[in-house]
């Protein structure tokens, strides 16, 4: 089950550290960030470009940089070594929603099995909520690129996220033999071949490894665009709702993310 309070352990963890830096004089960024996303889970198959932009979502966040470049209680740069001019730590929360269904040939209007109608009956919604860290490197100079050295600055990024996940499942496909079972969906109602147990809407949490690539633009001295590439895989196959437990079934549920983003420099 989902649990809140591992979500606030770890918001109040990114809390102190960013209290624990602050004294230490960095400077700050915030901004925003938004864009589509793919999310890749057991809907449709993986290789599809059907599925693939098909199960397209949206996803926004709220970012917070630590800025090892500049001091902010002096207002002067930071001692010269490679680490304080190519590296910044950035904090996230976001949230993304993926609307879900199963696309490609299994589910073409031509097939006319009661298999075929039970996936294209069954939809999903992929809900998640993010809050994490990764650290960002530059392989320019981050002080010549804030002095406008340079407009363009490339960047990688690595990191971890707790992820809180609300998937949600339905199905229009009405079982010619349905047995009734209280007020719950049958679960012949959904695709037959499948192991039991294999749908399964109940929030939960897992951990994410987070990476991207991506480059900034200079607008003017306190501001930045941003555009992100990001990779995210989860630690479970249940953030979609649905893990079908066949035999090619081998990885986790993931997404892809372009975002685009403002950011801000706060001192």
């Amino acid at each position: 089950m989902l649990n809140w309070k591992h979500l606030a352990l770890v918001f109040c963890s990114l809390i102190v550290n960013q209290t624990a830096f602050s004294q230490l004089g960095f400077s700050h960024e915030i901004g925003a960030i938004a864009g589509p996303v793919q999310f890749k889970s057991d809907f449709g198959l993986r290789s599809d470009g059907e599925t693939n932009f098909g199960n397209s979502g949206f996803g926004i966040g709220i970012v917070h940089y630590i800025n090892f470049s500049y001091r902010s209680d002096c207002n002067c740069y930071t001692t010269d070594t490679y680490f304080n001019d190519h590296f910044k730590i950035r904090n996230e929360i976001s949230w993304n929603k993926t609307n879900l269904e199963h696309l490609g040939k299994w589910v073409d209007a031509s097939r006319t099995t009661p298999e075929a109608a039970q996936l294209r009956g069954h939809k999903g919604v992929a809900n998640n909520l993010d809050i994490g860290t990764q650290l960002e490197f530059y392989p320019l100079s981050i002080r010549s690129f804030q002095s406008f050295g340079y407009r363009l600055a490339p960047f990688v990024s690595l990191g971890i996220h707790y992820t809180a996940f609300t998937p949600k499942v339905s199905t229009d496909y009405q079982n010619p033999n349905p047995l009734l079972i209280g007020d719950v969906t049958e679960p012949s109602n959904f695709y037959s071949g499948w192991a039991g147990g294999s749908v399964d809407a109940s929030p939960g949490s897992t951990l994410s490894v987070v990476s991207s690539i991506g480059v900034r633009y200079k607008l003017n001295k306190l501001s930045d665009l941003m555009l992100d590439l990001r990779g995210q895989y989860y630690f479970s196959d249940w953030v979609d709702g649905l893990n079908h437990n066949l035999d090619y079934n081998k990885h986790d549920d993931w997404l892809v993310w372009l975002n685009i983003g403002y950011i801000f420099y706060l001192d």
